[in-house]
């Protein structure tokens, strides 16, 4: 139907639309919630009240009065709220940042309301490749755009409204705070856990340095996106490996997103086998093999043996057989996810091992396929039941021989019923290849015993003739810290041709970067610090001789690693002597909320886990797991793909901080979806959300006028309805915030106002308890309107709206459900229950169903408030 000029009405399903040129709207029952508009409507809306002017009036008071700065000595209930500190890489924020700062204070404002001392700082994870390839672009050394990018996150983040404590600011490129990262770099080395090694590693071509392993997306750098190649290289590695055990079995106990456990659990790669040795026929130094396998079950099956082109046998046959040679040389600079995905390759080396279970000969081979790290670098080649060894066996005519027979699938099926109507009772294999379990066939006095019972006995058989162990591998391997980079702090190592590798001593950090000009990647196996005399060459701390100091510098990851442990700690006058006070450590970590992106779940995350646990171990801290609880934020995106800085497709909120307010900001950003899940930007929508903020400021100047109005009988009853939803909305805000579906929390917030507005005598109470609500979301107008309201203190400290549970409960009426007329069956149902809701309620009442039976249903009449007829 035609509503007004221009307006339609249509109803389809329950669901009211209202429609025009320009604008959808939605309405579910009373609550309207309108979608999109026009790029128009938004760029013509304008909020009623001077948003500018109130936001620079509260940023000034909430500094002066120190709102935002607990104090983190005498707090009675500590709370600290953290959001993962940025990269200030480019010209400022994109509103992927605001949405997911915006989200965090949300929470933080939240658990203020409810009573807790809450801590939210703020600092600048300023190092590493992602600022200094940004300097590098732009033209200008690091350190004099580190300081211009701050200052300009600084204001952005002032003006989005965060509730910061400005006074425990880090920066990551401070002598003061990096001198401690390099500590954290010698407590590691001394317990052992920093090692420099010679390895195959990850290198940039393009970034011109080694990555570690989580920095390397497929076969790409995750920074520039370059396809990344192997060296060989002696580097720095933190030995992560040592806590693989207790970085997967600690997972049970966090209280992260679990798609962040389920990500670093994959990882991690814990995996439960059987070390197997092959005893090695020829005269080799080496005279046999171990071999990691999860299914010993297949043993009988293995026709050959392949190992990794870094294994030591490989190694050791190269220098003896040129073809193996050129072979393992063709792929050493390949990826390892690059060998994996091509089409399986190998050389037969020519050499011999022995199955330990039959006593027969199999080649040993070299392959792509194998990775070095993982299980030791050669694996048992049973192509009858591994799809890969298949391929490879068929490709190369090697021999292939089936040791398990599935088990009929009649095994499974409960109803033996089904078997008789024709269900299948044979499994297919695809191309001759069974990875599954079922009994052992061609496997001697172990045939017919089934996969589980086998790999048992097995195991005991070899084990008592010394030819296999259990023992549990893991994927993860180790963190490879250095950096042939000049933006980051230098690792503290010197190089005595006496003494050998000698840390520098605590007392003298930090080792300071020196200032240069030429700063750029020399694209070798050295950094730029290496071409400064006065920086590398030094005094061995031992023997006083000359030596040299290490020209690497650590991964920006270490930075990012511990510093939540330095905010508490920066105000306090110790700060100069240690990286963090014992006594404020232990009152305000481990940190209450983290959140942050999944996309970090094996760099950040994992690499803080491991930094905490050892400093633990140590006795440097009380707890082995940084955070309490995590949760991962969704992404923005626009049109469809990931905003990010180096995809070039950011916004800058600036334009939009500018026209409609940080406030119809937030709010807009945290509406586009479940906050885990994001939501992809598109300026249309913000002009729902300047209507709404217009409601609240117009609702509180009519509420405050009306100050000291007596109420009619009518009005009266009118807001006794509306408290009832007033308790409704805290319960539903309250929930909402708390599991951070901020989305649903402003919508309920809309349909409390729509109800407000329906009474011209709303209560003064009932629309504070909506700017209470609303105060999370939208700090500056709410703290204008509480003082409007004559309160001196601020809102953001005020008692968080509690709900009476019995101003929550739902009335309940009977449904009187008729068939042609006549009354068949009377149901208790929620008053004011849908059309839809009743219908269902109806069916599934078995005295209708048996009246319904064989009959055909003609029409239902559904009469408001409480019949619904069927006419058959």
């Amino acid at each position: 139907r035609r509503e007004r000029r221009e307006r339609f009405v249509c109803f389809y399903d329950g669901i009211k639309i209202v429609f025009s040129l320009t604008r959808v709207t939605l309405c579910f029952g009373q609550f309207e919630l309108k979608i999109g508009g026009s790029l128009q409507d938004a760029e013509n809306m304008e909020l009623e009240y001077e948003y500018q002017k109130i936001a620079q009036k509260w940023q000034k008071i909430w500094e002066q009065k120190k709102v935002y700065q607990p104090d983190l000595k005498k707090a009675a209930r500590p709370f600290y709220n953290l959001m993962m500190f940025p990269y200030p890489s480019a010209a400022g924020l994109h509103v992927g940042h605001a949405y997911t700062f915006s989200g965090a204070d949300v929470f933080g404002r939240f658990k203020r309301m409810q009573g807790f001392n809450v801590f939210e700082p703020m600092g600048f994870d300023a190092f590493g490749i992602h600022s200094e390839n940004y300097a590098l672009k732009v033209g200008k050394h690091p350190k004099e755009l580190t300081k211009k990018t701050i200052l300009n996150f600084k204001r952005q983040l002032t003006e989005m409204g965060l509730a910061l404590d400005w006074s425990v600011e880090i920066d990551t490129t401070r002598s003061d705070y990096y001198k401690w990262t390099q500590w954290i770099f010698l407590q590691l080395f001394k317990k052992g856990l920093a090692q420099r090694k010679k390895a195959t590693v990850n290198w940039c071509p393009s970034c011109k340095t080694v990555l570690a392993d989580e920095q390397v997306i497929n076969v790409n750098c995750e920074r520039c996106g370059s396809e990344v190649i192997h060296k060989q290289m002696e580097q720095w590695f933190f030995k992560i490996t040592d806590y693989a055990e207790r970085l997967d079995k600690n997972l049970t106990k966090i209280n992260w997103s679990e798609d962040v456990k389920r990500i670093q659990k994959n990882w991690i790669g814990r995996s439960e086998g059987v070390e197997v040795v092959f005893k090695i026929k020829t005269g080799q130094k080496l005279k046999s093999i171990k071999v990691f396998t999860t299914r010993l079950d297949t043993i009988f099956g293995v026709t050959f043996l392949a190992l990794a082109p870094e294994h030591k046998l490989a190694q050791t046959i190269k220098e003896k057989r040129i073809e193996v040679k050129k072979y393992i040389e063709e792929l050493q600079n390949q990826s390892e996810l690059k060998r994996i995905k091509q089409e399986k390759t190998g050389i037969n080396t020519g050499l011999k091992a022995i199955n330990p279970m039959t006593n027969k000969e199999i080649p040993i081979w070299v392959t792509d396929f194998v990775l070095a790290d993982y299980g030791g670098g050669a694996v048992m080649g049973v192509p009858a039941h591994d799809k890969r060894d298949f391929e490879f066996a068929k490709k190369f005519k090697l021999p292939i021989k089936k040791v398990i027979d599935p088990i009929p699938l009649q095994y499974f099926v409960r109803n033996p019923r089904d078997i008789a109507a024709g269900a299948p009772t044979e499994l297919k294999i695809e191309g001759d290849c069974w990875e599954g379990e079922g009994v052992l066939i061609n496997s001697k006095q172990f045939d017919r015993m089934s996969s589980e019972k086998a790999r048992e006995e097995i195991t005991k058989w070899l084990a008592k003739k010394g030819l296999a162990r259990k023992t549990i591998v893991y994927c993860l391997r180790d963190w490879l810290i250095s950096r042939q980079r000049y933006w980051g702090p230098p690792i503290p190592i010197i190089y005595c041709d006496k003494c050998g590798i000698v840390p520098v001593p605590e007392k003298d950090l930090p080792v300071l970067l020196p200032e240069v000009k030429n700063f750029k990647p020399t694209g070798t196996e050295k950094s730029p610090l290496a071409a400064i005399p006065e920086f590398i060459n030094t005094r061995c701390p031992k023997c006083g001789g000359p030596a040299q100091r290490e020209s690497d510098v650590s991964d920006n990851f270490l930075d990012s690693a511990w510093y939540f442990l330095r905010y508490p700690s920066v105000g306090f006058p110790n700060s100069r002597q240690v990286p963090f006070d014992k006594e404020i450590t232990k009152k305000w970590l481990p940190v209450n909320m983290y959140i942050g992106g999944r996309e970090h779940a094996v760099l950040h995350l994992m690499y803080t886990r491991f930094i905490i646990m050892s400093l633990y171990d140590m006795g440097y801290l009380s707890f082995e797991e940084p955070f309490e609880k995590f949760r991962a934020h969704g992404i923005i995106t626009k049109d469809g793909v990931k905003m990010a800085k180096s995809r070039g497709n950011v916004v800058n909120p600036d334009e939009y901080l500018k026209k409609f307010g940080a406030d119809c900001f937030r709010i807009y950003l945290l509406f586009l979806g479940p906050f885990n899940q994001g939501g992809d930007f598109n300026d249309k929508g913000i002009a729902g959300i300047v209507r709404f903020l217009n409601r609240v400021w117009r609702l509180a100047a009519k509420s405050k006028a009306k100050k000291g109005v007596k109420f009619t009988d009518k009005s009266l009853k009118l807001n006794k309805d509306l408290e009832k939803k007033e308790h409704q909305t805290i319960k539903k805000v309250t929930e909402d915030i708390e599991n951070l579906k901020f989305n649903t929390a402003i919508a309920a917030l809309m349909e409390y106002i729509n109800e407000l507005e329906k009474s011209e005598d709303c209560s003064i109470e009932l629309v504070k308890s909506l700017i209470l609500l609303l105060a999370p979301f939208a700090p500056y107008i709410t703290e204008e309107l509480w003082q409007r309201f004559g309160k001196e203190e601020s809102i953001h400290k005020q008692a968080w709206p509690k709900y009476n549970p019995e101003l929550i409960k739902q009335e309940k009426t009977i449904l009187i459900v008729q068939i042609n007329g006549r009354v068949r069956d009377k149901v208790e149902v929620l008053t004011g229950i849908s059309e839809k809701e009743a219908k269902k309620v109806a069916f599934k009442s078995e005295k209708i169903q048996q009246r319904l039976k064989e009959k055909e249903i003609k029409k239902i009449i559904f009469v408001l408030p409480k019949i619904i007829n069927i006419v058959v």
